[in-house]
């Protein structure tokens, strides 16, 4: 559906600017849109490489698994259907690279764990409480270096690139309180 959309605000664009007789500078800005995406998409690339090494320095060093020993309680606590660490230690990954803002990184965790989740499941192509907790949880994470917003920021000529830093702690540490909330309160009357 989404390609009819943007597939129909592409042709409209098209002859609106011909018939204001100003399709040289749409095709000279749709020319500039593109290189700037190019630009933006290296840039952020940058960004998700370093994190995505650190995370994968993390996981080699064993801090991950530290981390995953100190965090069980919690995780315990939440997702109190998970019974096996590597599932546990999948649901820690996506959560860590969340925080860490680096969104696009989570997805490989994000799906694993929930593979790992699937494994557990008794009723396949079902998802459990645990997995739509963990839904809510990927979907408001709490993030406390949204490093691919501060990176867009910076690219864009920002003075202030970090000034954001307490609104997305606020906003983030909110949603993930209130999904949580609303994800058991859902879970209890769907029993």
């Amino acid at each position: 559906m989404m390609n009819y959309i943007w597939a129909g605000l592409i042709i409209l664009s098209f002859v609106v600017s011909i018939f204001t007789g100003k399709i040289g500078e749409t095709a000279t800005e749709a020319m500039n849109s593109a290189k700037s995406a190019v630009e933006t998409s290296i840039s952020i690339l940058g960004v998700m490489c370093f994190w995505m090494g650190l995370m994968r320095v993390a996981e080699k060093a064993g801090i991950l698994e530290k981390l995953s020993t100190c965090m069980k309680p919690v995780i315990s606590k939440l997702f109190k259907g998970v019974k096996r660490d590597e599932t546990r230690q999948a649901i820690l990954m996506n959560i860590t690279a969340n925080i860490f803002g680096i969104g696009n990184a989570a997805t490989p965790f994000g799906l694993k764990a929930m593979e790992e989740m699937d494994k557990e499941n008794g009723r396949k192509g079902v998802a459990t409480n645990d997995m739509c907790l963990f839904v809510v949880l990927n979907t408001a994470s709490i993030q406390l270096i949204p490093s691919t917003l501060l990176a867009l920021r910076s690219n864009y000529g920002s003075q202030t690139p970090y000034s954001i830093l307490p609104a997305v702690w606020a906003v983030s540490v909110a949603a993930a309180v209130l999904g949580i909330c609303a994800a058991k309160l859902f879970a209890k009357n769907r029993k």
